[in-house]
């Protein structure tokens, strides 16, 4: 049996970590955050709803080209919190 992803791809998706009325909440403890498919698919998720995308990280955390490219695309939708 041929176990390869591109023969029979499993549709992945994604829940954010809390939702409030205005926005889509993502929590990550890392030093660098990249544009993952989890945070496309939760930007997408926001747009929909009319909410905006929180991410929510430590205060040393650096955004990776990917992901500063994606919130400059996506104007106000994403926004940064920083992590007590």
């Amino acid at each position: 049996m041929k176990n390869d992803d591109t023969d029979d791809p499993t549709p992945r998706g994604t829940l954010p970590d809390a939702e409030t009325p205005e926005a889509v909440h993502l929590f990550k403890q890392v030093a660098l955050l990249r544009a993952t498919h989890q945070v496309r698919l939760l930007a997408f998720l926001a747009a929909e709803r009319g909410k905006v995308l929180a991410l929510h990280v430590p205060r040393g955390c650096r955004f990776d080209r990917t992901l500063l490219d994606l919130v400059a695309s996506t104007g106000s939708l994403i926004r940064r919190e920083e992590l007590p």
